[in-house]
C-alpha cells in the first residue's frame, strides 16, 4: 500500500468516526501541523497535518485525544510549545508533555503495521540528550494503554483502523513482542 493510499485510508478512518460526532476533521495541508477550533457553529475544528505525512497526522490526533473538551476549545490546545533549539530543562518539559501523545501514536501506528519513530523534536538545541528515560516512558505508557484501555477516543480511532487496515491479529502479536522483548521505539 502506498503511502498516499494510507494517508487517504487513515483521513476517512477518523471523518467517518468524529467529523460529525466532534465536528472534527482532519486537514492535510499544512507546512507545520497545528490544531484550529472552530469559529462558529458552521464550521469544524481541524487538526491539520504536516506536509501530507500520515505519521505527522497521528501525533497530532495523539494530542486530540488527550485533550479534554476545554483543551480541544484552544488553538493547540492552549499547551506551552518551545520551538527547536530548547535548552536541555525545555527539553525535558516537552518530553514530559510528549508521553502519553506518542505512547498513543506508536499504537496507531501499530494499527497501520508501520515503524514507528519517537520524536525528541529538538534537531538544533544545544547539546545531546539522553533519551533512554523517554523511550523506556512512552514503552511503560504504550504497555499500560494497552494493558488498562486508551483514552474513548483513542481506543475508537485505533479500532477503526485496525478494522481498515485488518490489522487485529498483527497488532495483538506486535504488542506481545514489545512486552517481551522488552523493545523500546527506535
Amino acid at each position: 500500500m502506498s503511502e498516499q493510499d494510507i494517508k487517504h485510508k487513515i483521513t476517512a478512518v477518523f471523518h467517518q468516526l468524529f467529523q460529525d460526532s466532534y465536528q472534527t476533521t482532519l486537514v492535510d495541508r499544512g507546512h507545520e501541523p497545528i490544531y484550529i477550533p472552530k469559529a462558529n457553529a458552521q464550521e469544524h475544528h481541524q487538526i491539520v497535518f504536516a506536509h501530507g505525512f500520515w505519521n505527522s497526522a497521528f501525533h497530532e490526533i495523539a494530542h486530540w485525544c488527550v485533550a479534554g473538551p476545554e483543551r480541544r476549545l484552544q488553538e493547540d490546545y492552549g499547551y506551552w510549545y518551545q520551538p527547536d533549539g530548547r535548552s536541555p530543562e525545555q527539553q525535558m518539559a516537552f518530553q514530559n508533555v510528549e508521553i502519553k501523545p506518542q505512547a498513543l501514536e506508536w499504537i496507531f501506528t501499530s494499527c497501520v503495521d508501520r515503524d514507528f519513530y519517537l520524536s525528541i523534536d529538538n534537531l538544533s538545541g544545544g547539546g545531546s540528550y539522553d533519551t533512554s528515560q523517554f523511550r523506556r516512558d512512552v514503552q511503560r505508557q504504550a504497555l499500560s494503554y494497552i494493558d488498562r484501555g486508551l483514552p474513548k477516543r483513542a481506543a475508537q480511532f485505533a479500532q477503526g483502523l485496525q478494522k481498515a487496515f485488518a490489522s487485529s491479529e498483527r497488532f495483538n502479536a506486535y504488542w506481545q513482542r514489545v512486552r517481551d522483548e522488552n523493545i523500546l521505539p527506535s
